[in-house]
């Protein structure tokens, strides 16, 4: 039976890492993908590294200068595929690193993207998974660096937090290998539908704003009706973003 996400990560104990196996560049006939988001300086290639047993990243994204890290690892008779996506500090598309990250969640369609924070400076990582959250239902918050936090008296809720924002919530510090086995179970989780993520939605949107949305956003489900992210589309329309424009016309929302 499958777990909501709705007061914290209620179930989820009693991890292990057992099964584990560090694929490396091994990332042939996976079974799902994984992509790492986060902002810069969270430890987020630490966490890559640590579960793909990498020490460097290699090639670029098609046609870009941003460096491209793929690994992978099999865990409980499955194969994941992991994508650490560059750093970044929201999916707006003014830089070339948002661009990437934003169009792999978006078009890449990741079957969990897991979100890395610094939980010693939660309030300035949580913009971005707020954003991440409006683009898709399945995600996980790994609270990393938490050795650091503590040192500096600094202590996160993480059951509440995964209540609030309606997905599952791993402490973790990844340097030391702390949290990973939790990490692992709860993405494979995520991944097989085990847990049903239910993630926050903005909803502090002017009136005026929120009715626009709401038609162009029925109007896109017509069109598209397998969409899940129509309401954070609409509004990325409305605002002129020329690459989802430029994806409407080209047919590739459809692929959505």
């Amino acid at each position: 039976m499958s777990k909501e996400i709705n007061n914290g990560c209620e179930g989820c104990k009693h991890y292990n890492a057992d099964g584990l196996k560090k694929l490396g560049v091994d990332i042939s006939d996976t079974d799902y993908v994984v992509a790492l988001a986060g902002n810069p300086n969270t430890g987020k290639s630490t966490v890559f590294n640590a579960l793909t047993g990498l020490r460097q990243h290699t090639g670029n994204w098609p046609g870009k200068t941003v460096t491209r890290a793929e690994g992978g690892f099999s865990y409980r008779q499955k194969k994941y595929k992991l994508i650490d996506l560059p750093g970044t500090y929201s999916l707006l598309s003014t830089s070339q690193d948002e661009e990437i990250a934003r169009d792999f969640i978006l078009f890449g369609k990741p079957d969990v993207t897991v979100i890395v924070v610094d939980a010693g400076r939660l309030e300035r990582n949580l913009n971005l998974a707020l954003q991440i959250l409006e683009i898709t239902n399945k995600a996980v918050l790994c609270l990393n660096l938490i050795d650091e936090a503590k040192r500096h008296h600094i202590i996160v809720d993480d059951r509440s937090l995964a209540r609030d924002l309606g997905i599952p919530v791993v402490p973790t510090s990844a340097r030391y290998n702390e949290g990973l086995p939790e990490l692992i179970q709860t993405i494979h989780e995520v991944a097989t539908g085990k847990i049903i993520c239910k993630p926050h939605k903005i909803k502090n949107v002017p009136k005026q704003i929120n009715t626009a949305v709401e038609k162009l956003n029925k109007a896109l489900l017509q069109q598209y009706p397998n969409i899940i992210n129509g309401r954070w589309i609409a509004l990325r329309l409305l605002e002129g973003d020329k690459s989802v424009i430029e994806a409407l016309k080209s047919g590739k929302l459809a692929q959505v």
